[in-house]
């Protein structure tokens, strides 16, 4: 049987840059497509950010033309084989990718102005690249709003390269849409014509991602239930109406995640590796090396931590709301390791000065984040929203049980704890209410305490779990092989 090529088109990917999820994703989901018989180059953006020494990256072209709607851009190509060996590209524009910054910049957390313009030139020159490589393949994969101009292009260039190429939209994130000003349609060459309510038209502005839903052959999001949540006015972000009219063509497929890089047993960014037969003593010396490098006392307290986006939708508010009483009335300990918003760093940032070897705070760092999972009893995820995570089912494998709000992917992927017969693999509450997370937090606590057999056994539960990726790229590609039907 003939191989099915797939173009993965993405504005981030890790290792080589990562913002969130969706870079884990793009990252993840082709290294498994390849390991069930699929053929998969990756294009991505070369942001100034990104190593080109550590990942090897090398010149391909120089010079390369793409034409936009009312001009012509030139740039260059890299290639690098990625870690998962795979072949990934760059698109290198000096004028919209050497910044401090993704999407916004590191220092001000403003969004860059132009980002409307430095994806429609992305998407165009990555169609562009595929002609140039004569690639020509059999489903374009795009995720979310910086990538969704594709399936517009594909529909409406009619170009005869791409006759038979259908294009699948990935949606991470709804209610991040890619709304900008009308000027940006002559430029990322949109007719005027699909700027109407039914295609990008948005309250006179232009909406990439409502463009890419109408044009897209498939849509797919992160999750079952988040598939149905999404169809709802409360989770729709306002295109619910438009994913009802496309809902024979939406579907939820659960993410996965890389079992080779999280994985207690041969994981080397943790101190003691451990399997489901040796955990207690692994995770009691994980523990032991989590205290001291983030300066908690030793003692018989369980450890909570949070490794989180310190935004709205991950719950922070209901957080900052509760956590003081926790630590002044439970017998608890806390890490926290996140970046965000400001408010939320000020406050946090100053709860180890009021409660010392009890809460520790930090900054997002990714290896430590293996540590925190291993040495961790509990690990909170309050989001409000949720499309998937994908930090819940690290930490079940890693024997970490999860305390989340019962949302998108969330409900999925974490069985609530029983307190008849001691089954689960986490706890879950379903307010948005910093009482309701005070509660939960609570109610793990007292188990920890006084139900220890049944912590034991969730632990097992939760390390028994199937969250690779091998299942959801089967999906996959029973989805892209629909589209020739």
């Amino acid at each position: 049987m003939k191989k099915m090529k797939i173009l993965f088109v993405g504005s981030e990917a890790s290792p080589f840059i990562k913002t969130g999820g969706l870079g884990d994703v793009v990252a993840a989901l082709p290294k498994y497509l390849k390991k069930e018989g699929a053929q998969v180059k990756l294009i991505l953006p070369l942001y100034s950010l990104i190593n080109r020494e550590k990942y090897h990256l090398t010149k391909m072209y120089d010079g390369s033309c793409v034409k936009m709607g009312n001009c012509e851009e030139f740039y260059s190509v890299y290639y690098a084989e990625t870690p998962c060996h795979y072949d990934a590209y760059f698109i290198e524009f000096h004028k919209y990718f050497d910044r401090y910054g993704v999407y916004d910049d590191k220092n001000s957390h403003e969004e860059y102005r132009d980002n409307a313009f430095r994806y429609a030139f992305f998407c165009r020159a990555a169609l562009q690249l595929a002609k140039d490589m004569n690639y020509k393949p059999d489903i374009v994969h795009v995720h979310d709003w910086q990538t969704s101009l594709i399936p517009y292009y594909l529909k409406k260039d009619h170009d005869s390269f791409f006759e038979g190429t259908k294009s699948v939209l990935t949606i991470h994130n709804l209610p991040y849409q890619g709304i900008y000003d009308a000027e940006v349609i002559p430029y990322a060459k949109i007719d005027w014509a699909d700027f109407n309510m039914e295609a990008f038209e948005n309250y006179g502005r232009v909406n990439l991602l409502k463009g890419g839903i109408r044009f897209a052959d498939k849509i797919t999001t992160v999750s079952p239930n988040y598939a149905r949540e999404i169809l709802t006015p409360m989770g729709g972000a306002g295109l619910d109406w438009l994913l009802k009219e496309r809902q024979s063509d939406l579907s939820g497929i659960l993410n996965g995640i890389d079992v080779d890089l999280w994985d207690p047993a041969q994981d080397p960014h943790i101190a003691y590796p451990y399997n489901i037969k040796t955990y207690k003593q692994g995770k009691q010396e994980n523990k032991k090396v989590l205290r001291d490098k983030f300066g908690l006392s030793h003692n018989n307290m369980p450890l909570f931590s949070m490794v989180v986006r310190l935004s709205e939708q991950k719950g922070i508010r209901m957080f900052t709301e509760c956590i003081e009483g926790v630590l002044k009335n439970m017998q608890a300990q806390f890490i926290v390791m996140g970046d965000g918003e400001l408010w939320a760093e000020a406050y946090l940032g100053n709860l180890p000065n009021y409660y010392p070897g009890q809460i520790s705070v930090s900054r997002f760092h990714g290896a430590t984040e293996h540590l925190i999972d291993a040495g961790s009893d509990f690990t909170l995820i309050p989001s409000i929203y949720e499309p998937c995570g994908l930090k819940q089912m690290y930490s079940q494998l890693y024997g970490t049980l999860p305390i989340v709000r019962s949302t998108g992917g969330l409900a999925d992927t974490v069985q609530n704890y029983n307190e008849v017969n001691g089954t689960g693999t986490g706890f879950k509450f379903y307010d948005i209410s910093a009482s309701a997370l005070y509660n939960t937090i609570g109610w793990a606590n007292s188990t920890y305490y006084d139900r220890p057999e049944h912590i034991d056994g969730m632990i097992k539960e939760a390390m028994n779990q199937d969250f690779s990726w091998g299942r959801s790229a089967r999906a996959y590609l029973s989805l892209y092989q629909s589209t020739k039907r």
